[in-house]
């Protein structure tokens, strides 16, 4: 079943096809549906809210029946019945057939969890072909949950990305052209986390592996060596707090123009995604 809501975003019956574990802390479910010939995007950071169901349900609960009021009526709905919605970066999108990746970071998945896991990585962590959740994307490429827009006269690309946010650092590395300078910090728990990232651009990564020592994002971004800034667009993804510091550090620091740096906090240490969204 699917349903229009407020255009340019669609509601999309999707499927577990496959799954790959990308490394202790990230997996990548690739979805089908028979309506992904109306998913589409231009962006390589496009935000998507996906619902999933609680264990012992087939299929997440959400009343798509309600037309355009189906928010305050997913909201009314019990806890334990209303479908779980957490927010996802697309991985990839591919035709022929119709499929999507997303890639999920397992928090608290794996015996040295330091925290228990939340629903959607315990939902990922055990999910198999057959498997149904509902997402809300784009029916029309170029939309306002796409956050990676360099300016045109962009010199130098920066990226700074944690586990959750490596997902759209490295679509957007591997989507860059020929000549474009990126320099990119990307930051992980594990060293079998860190992935080969086949990009044609004058690329610099980065990886940054927590339980190996390395510095995290902020303090490695601090001492490293820059070219002239003047010209740079800056994409900073990830944690909330860390995010706002890197973010302070290129405005305040560096000098960037705070116009040129994008910045998206994906989580928030503490908090589940229904508390931020409350916060908000």
């Amino acid at each position: 079943m699917t349903t229009a809501v407020a255009a340019p975003f669609r509601f999309f019956a999707l499927q577990v096809v496959r799954t790959r574990r990308l490394g202790p802390s990230l997996v990548r479910v690739t979805f089908g549906g028979a309506d992904l010939h109306a998913f589409h995007s231009d962006g390589r950071d496009q935000s998507l809210s996906l619902f999933l169901p609680h264990p012992g349900q087939t299929e997440p609960v959400v009343p798509l029946e309600l037309g355009d009021s189906w928010w305050q009526g997913w909201r009314e709905l019990p806890d334990d019945v209303r479908a779980v919605m957490r927010s996802y970066t697309l991985r990839a999108l591919r035709r022929d057939p119709d499929e999507v990746d997303i890639d999920f970071a397992l928090h608290g998945v794996g015996p040295d969890a330091a925290a228990p896991a939340g629903p959607a990585s315990r939902w990922a962590a055990r999910a198999a072909a057959g498997d149904r959740v509902l997402l809300l994307g784009p029916a029309v490429a170029d939309n306002r949950a796409i956050r990676f827009r360099p300016p045109e006269d962009t010199g130098l690309v920066v990226l700074c990305a944690d586990e959750t946010a490596v997902p759209a650092a490295t679509a957007i590395l591997e989507s860059l052209p020929a000549g474009t300078r990126v320099r990119a910090w990307l930051e992980v728990p594990h060293a079998g986390d860190v992935q080969d990232v086949r990009t044609e651009a004058d690329a610099e990564i980065t990886w940054l592996v927590r339980h190996d020592g390395s510095p995290m994002a902020v303090d490695a971004v601090r001492a490293a060596r820059l070219p002239d800034t003047g010209r740079a667009y800056v994409w900073l993804a990830g944690e909330s707090g860390r995010v706002k510091a890197l973010r302070r550090h290129f405005v305040g620091e560096r000098g960037v123009d705070r116009r040129r740096v994008t910045f998206v906090g994906y989580w928030r240490r503490g908090m589940t995604e229904e508390q931020l969204r409350a916060a908000e």
